[in-house]
């Protein structure tokens, strides 16, 4: 028996402005068994997120770089 999926979430290389993503937006809703299609606004934490990882990453090459 196979898993049921009951939605996919995409997710943006950077933040982009609410205008400029509306035609992503409406491509998306045209594929087939789409019902919604919404945006999530970028906040601090999401932010502090991404900068933390981008920290970890670039301490993990230095480390590298090192041995």
């Amino acid at each position: 028996m196979t898993d049921r999926i009951h939605s996919l979430v995409v997710v943006l290389e950077h933040d982009m402005r609410d205008d400029d993503v509306a035609a992503l937006k409406k491509a998306i809703s045209q594929f087939r068994y789409v019902i919604r299609v919404t945006g999530k606004v970028s906040d601090m934490n999401s932010m502090m997120a991404a900068e933390r990882a981008r920290y970890e990453l670039r301490a993990k090459l230095l480390r590298a770089l090192d041995d």
